[in-house]
Order: C-alpha cells, then sequence, then structure tokens
C-alpha cells in the first residue's frame, strides 16, 4: 500500500476505508471515497466502478466454467526415427486340430463338443480319418483337458515353418513364443516374453523385415461333418500384428493369408496418447487384480498381470463372464479357474462368448497408452511356372502340393515413421490464470498485489475493529474496578465502622499485629483478619 500523506490521514487509522481507497492500487476506488460530501461524480465513479467488478466477476465465472467442462483437442502429428520396435506377429492354422493326432478317446469326450459327432458316429468318423474303429472293450480316461489336447493335436511350428528369415537373417521356432487362442494352439513372434529382448529394425521396406515360408498342412484338415458356427470352410493361415502389451484376439482381427500366394503386409507404427478422467476416459489400471495365476499351470498364463489393453480388458471381462455363469474358464483365458471340460464348452462357454460378443458387454475404455499398427496388404500368386519345380527338388514337395499349401508372408515396415495422436488439455490452469489477470487488468486495473492489499486491509480491519473492541472492554472492566476501590464513599463507610481498640476482640494473631512496627491503615482489614483467625477462635475482652 502507498504511504499516507497529509495531517487528516495521518491521524485516522489504517482501517478507516477511506485511508484504504487513498492508497489502494484498484483504479476507482479512491474517487469513490474521496473526501467530502457525495455528489454526482463520486456517484458516477461509484456505479462505473461496480460495473467494471460486476462484468469482471462474470467473465471469471465463464472462464471457471469453460474450465470445468474440461474441454481436449487431438494433436495428430508424424515423426521420424532411427530405429522401431518390430511388432508382435501372431499366426495360427485355420485348422484347429490335426486329423492324425485325434484318438477314439479324444472323440469321446470332446467329438459331440467341437464337432458335432453322436456316440454312433465315432467309428465312421475315424475311417474317415484314416484310422481304425476303437478297439473292442475300449475304455474311455476317466479325466479328459481340453488344453492338453489343443497342445498334443494342434499344428506344430516345426513341421508348418519351411523357412524364416528377419533382417535377412536366418529365424526359426525358437524365436516364437506358443500362445492359446480362441482359434487353438498359436505362435507369436517377438512376443518379448520371459525377459526376451524385443527384436528392432533400422529400415524399411521388403527385406527389412519378417520373411516366412509356412506349409498350412491341407492333408491334416479335420472332414467337414456338419455346418455348424464353429466349423472352418477356409484353408490358410490367420495372421494378428499387434504390439507386445496386448495379447491377440486373432479370431476377430486377424488376417487372412492363403496357399499359393505371397502376401505382403506394410506396417506404420502409430502411438496414441489418450487423457485419463474427467479430460477423458482412458484407464492405466493392471488388468485384473483379483486374478492370481496358478505357478503349476504348466499351460498357463504369465506370471504377473500384463499392462492395460484394449484387447486386455476385453479378454479379463469374458473371462470373469463366463468363469461366473459356467464356473469354468477357456483354455485361452487366464485366471485360476479351472479349464471347461468339452461339454462345459459345448453348453456354456461358446454360447456365453457369442452371445456376449453380440451385445457388446464389456464396457473397457481406451488404454492412456498405446502402440497400433496401420496395414495395407497385397499379394501375388507363388510359385510361379519356372520356380514350381526348384521348390518342389527344394522342400520334397510335388508341385501340386506346393500350389494348394505352401505361402510365403512378408510383414516389415513402409517407412522408419511413425504418427502420433495425442490427447491434450484444451484449458490448462496456466491459461486459466492468465485470463483471469488480464479481466482483472482490463475491468478493474488490478493485479495479484492488489488482492494482497485487500488483504492486508481486511486484517486490519479485523485488528482495530474486532480485537481492539474487545482490548477496550477488557481495559473499561479493569479501569471500573480501580475507581471502585478509592471512591469518597468508602472513607465514609471507613468512619462508621471504626471501633474503639477497647471493644476489639483479644486474639494473639491481633497482638501480632500490634506488636509490628509498620504503621498500620485507619480501617480494619477484615480479609486479613479473617484469614488470621483460626477454626475455633477463644476470643477474650479486655
Amino acid at each position: 500500500m502507498k504511504p499516507t500523506s497529509g495531517p487528516e490521514e495521518a491521524r485516522r487509522p489504517a482501517s478507516d476505508i477511506r485511508v484504504f481507497a487513498s492508497n489502494c492500487s484498484m483504479h476507482g476506488v479512491g474517487h469513490v471515497f474521496a473526501p467530502g460530501s457525495l455528489n454526482l461524480r463520486r456517484g458516477m465513479w461509484a456505479a462505473a466502478v461496480v460495473l467494471s467488478v460486476v462484468t469482471f466477476l462474470y467473465q471469471v465465472a465463464g472462464r471457471v466454467r469453460y474450465y470445468r467442462e474440461y474441454h481436449h483437442q487431438t494433436a495428430l502429428d508424424e515423426r521420424e526415427s532411427h530405429q522401431l520396435v518390430f511388432p508382435a506377429v501372431t499366426l495360427c492354422n485355420i485348422n484347429p486340430l490335426r486329423r492324425s493326432r485325434l484318438t477314439p478317446n479324444d472323440l469321446h469326450w470332446a467329438g459331440a463338443a467341437l464337432l458335432g459327432l453322436d456316440p454312433t458316429e465315432h467309428a465312421t468318423f475315424l475311417r474317415a480319418l484314416g484310422q481304425p474303429p476303437a478297439p473292442p472293450g475300449f475304455m474311455p480316461s476317466s479325466t479328459f483337458d481340453m488344453a492338453q489336447l489343443y497342445d498334443r493335436a494342434g499344428h506344430s511350428l516345426d513341421d508348418m515353418l519351411l523357412d524364416c528369415r528377419f533382417r535377412g537373417e536366418p529365424c526359426g521356432p525358437e524365436n516364437f513364443t506358443m500362445v492359446f487362442t480362441r482359434m487353438g494352439k498359436c505362435y507369436t513372434f517377438n512376443s518379448g516374453t520371459d525377459g526376451a529382448e524385443l527384436l528392432t529394425t533400422i529400415r524399411g521396406g521388403i527385406g527389412n523385415g519378417l520373411d516366412l515360408m509356412l506349409d498350412v498342412q491341407q492333408e491334416e484338415y479335420l472332414p467337414v461333418w456338419k455346418d455348424d458356427d464353429e466349423t472352418p470352410f477356409e484353408v490358410g493361415i490367420k495372421v494378428q500384428i499387434h504390439s507386445q502389451e496386448e495379447p491377440p484376439i486373432i479370431d476377430q482381427l486377424g488376417l487372412g493369408v492363403s496357399p499359393g500366394f505371397q502376401t505382403f503386409i506394410s506396417c506404420q507404427q502409430q502411438q496414441l496418447s489418450f487423457l485419463p478422467p474427467p479430460w477423458g476416459d482412458c484407464s492405466s489400471v493392471s488388468l485384473n487384480p483379483n486374478y492370481e495365476p496358478e505357478p503349476s499351470d504348466p499351460l498357463g498364463s504369465p506370471s504377473s498381470s500384463p499392462p492395460y489393453s484394449l484387447m486386455g480388458c476385453r479378454l479379463v471381462c469374458e473371462t470373469r463372464y463366463v468363469a461366473r455363469k459356467c464356473g469354468c474358464r477357456m483354455m485361452y483365458m487366464p485366471g485360476g479357474a479351472p479349464v471347461c471340460s468339452p461339454q462345459q464348452y459345448k453348453d456354456c462357454a461358446h454360447p456365453a462368448i457369442d452371445a456376449m460378443l453380440r451385445k457388446d458387454a464389456c464396457a473397457c475404455p481406451n488404454p492412456c497408452a498405446s502402440t497400433r499398427y496401420a496395414k495395407e496388404l497385397s499379394m501375388v500368386r507363388m510359385p510361379s511356372r519356372s520356380a514350381a519345380r526348384f521348390l518342389s527338388r527344394k522342400l520334397n514337395r510335388s508341385e501340386a502340393y506346393i500350389a494348394e499349401n505352401v505361402l510365403a508372408l512378408e510383414v516389415f515396415f513402409e517407412a522408419l515413421n511413425y504418427e502420433t495422436v495425442e490427447q491434450k488439455k484444451a484449458y490448462e490452469m496456466s491459461e486459466l490464470l492468465g485470463d483471469i489477470g488480464g479481466q482483472m487488468g482490463l475491468f478493474i486495473g488490478a493485479s495479484l498485489l492488489t488482492i494482497l492489499e485487500i488483504l492486508d486491509y481486511l486484517c486490519e480491519v479485523f485488528q482495530d475493529k474486532v480485537l481492539g473492541y474487545f482490548w477496550n472492554r477488557r481495559h473499561s472492566q479493569r479501569h471500573s474496578s480501580t475507581n471502585l476501590t478509592s471512591h469518597p464513599s468508602l472513607f465514609r463507610h471507613q468512619d462508621s465502622l471504626r471501633v474503639p481498640p477497647n471493644l476489639l476482640p483479644c486474639h494473639s494473631a491481633l497482638d501480632l499485629l500490634s506488636a509490628s512496627p509498620e504503621p498500620r491503615p485507619g480501617i480494619l482489614d477484615m480479609s486479613s483478619l479473617h484469614v488470621a483467625f483460626p477454626s475455633s477462635p477463644q476470643i477474650k475482652y479486655q
């Protein structure tokens, strides 16, 4: 605050509104509370100040309301990189089980659930598989595990993988990780599980990614016995390209790759960043906090929950729904619940999952940070007539077999640039404070220091008016008690209470007082006399 000036202002307390107004840095206040009587000029200044304050508060309320709406904006950018992490590539054969690996025990337990077979059709189906029927006296096993069935009878990558190269260097089945999906036994390249180092690429284009040659093994495909929702009519491989943080949902998001063709999949990485509430609806909470995996499960899930992802959230949602409805889980689902039996698969699990997908019962928010891949697919026929004989000698297969079973797949980055899609706050706290400061300076000519001046003035008012009131009241009470003890009427009462010494009672305490050399007052101190008397005084009269 500015120092006061003038003898009149110097005599006024700091809590006086005129002293504050004359020194406040807020514009117009000094004109409103100027010395003198109320006139038209002061009235106009008062109206202008009130109108400016009301307009300022209206603007501030609008800015605060806009900030509380938590708007966001999306920024799209393209950036370059000298090195990119190669995505995870999951492969599944469309045929879930190999016909040569099925046994009469498998048909007894899973024939009706997986193939729609009646028990009377088992012998006919085994003959269609090229196997002898069950021997007389056949006794099925007492228990049956669906996960073990798919692990044993599913297609083996050692048999399907004919050639593998990454960035021109040889690779093999050891670079793939087995994973269960709804399509059965699948394999993921560059999964990053068990602490494996993620593969990267430093160039884009064909020859700088994953190059595979696969045998789909049509001779192992199951015969189509009945037409139902689970019966596959296609031949080939399904491929899903995804980040290492999310599980493969290949039955819904996989790309089909057909034998007799060489397929090129060009990818571009996209990094997505979303805002959490209240600006957005993203989530970064770890998956399935109540799920505790079983370490003894040989085909089980990872030992810790993976980072949050949209596909992972849906998988967990499906798992909880099936476990709650059926009391079990499907083989590809995480969790500690027992794997569903074939009959539970047929009667409960499959219908529950289909119904759940139709009504989209899982409400999963977007992850706050995720990576996805935009894909472009093209293909050419293979092999050419000139290459068919060479491949026949190299693979030791007939030309007809190669045309019906062999495919080539190349996955690569189009270029070493990536897109970023980022949600940002449309209105930050700093912008809100800046707008409030601008409106404050425009309408009332104030700043942050003006607010401090007002607070300082309020402290002065509190000290002067409130604390001063109690201080003056206490001081006045003390002053009145002092005046009472020295009032002239007390001396008149003292004369009327004077008693001749020979009529006073004789007591040892009074003797001590009389023997004291100090002068005694002219009036008897009754309080001292009361204290000096013992509890049972012996009074003698002289």
